[in-house]
């Protein structure tokens, strides 16, 4: 599931157009956010809780899962999908100024972490078919192996993890 992030505004256009979109204009704003956020797998990234940061994440979880890491483009496309389903509730949810994004692999699995100051809980609701919000927690919870939540003295760590074939 692709933001509206990248695409431009046509001048005097309330309509977005795609046209500038490309693969390698993708890869270079991934490059562009390593570089302006640092790498969340060698430390916590710390990310502004705004909107705009969940496209931030999905771009270092690109760089990191598809070309770091060398998982497949699927594996890339659902870690992306969740980190912005985390990210999107920590920016919604938390009441955070910021919040921090890391990402390890070991032996069999990847782990992508979202630590945010506060210590509410994530709730994993039932959803209906047509509803259109609450399916984040329902996402991470049908497309990750494993997912939970750590409570620190000062806020949390919710994570996810995924399964992988070493080579």
């Amino acid at each position: 599931m692709a933001g509206l992030e990248g695409i431009e505004q046509p001048r005097g256009h309330g309509r977005a157009t795609a046209a500038r979109w490309s693969p390698t204009v993708e890869d270079e704003h991934a490059q562009k956010a390593l570089e302006l956020f640092g790498n969340p797998t060698e430390a916590e990234v710390p990310l502004p809780s705004r909107p705009e940061s969940a496209a931030a994440a999905r771009r270092l979880t690109q760089v990191v899962v598809l070309r770091q890491w060398g998982l497949t483009p699927k594996m890339t496309e659902d870690a992306v999908l969740l980190v912005s389903e985390l990210v999107g509730n920590a920016v919604r949810h938390t009441g955070a100024r910021v919040f921090g994004l890391r990402m390890r692999r070991r032996r069999g699995w990847i782990r992508v972490e979202v630590r945010d100051p506060s210590r509410g809980l994530p709730c994993l609701m039932p959803v209906q078919e047509m509803d259109i919000s609450g399916r984040g927690l329902f996402l991470v919870d049908k497309l990750s192996d494993r997912w939970g939540v750590d409570l620190l003295p000062r806020g949390k760590t919710t994570w996810f993890e995924m399964r992988v074939a070493d080579r």
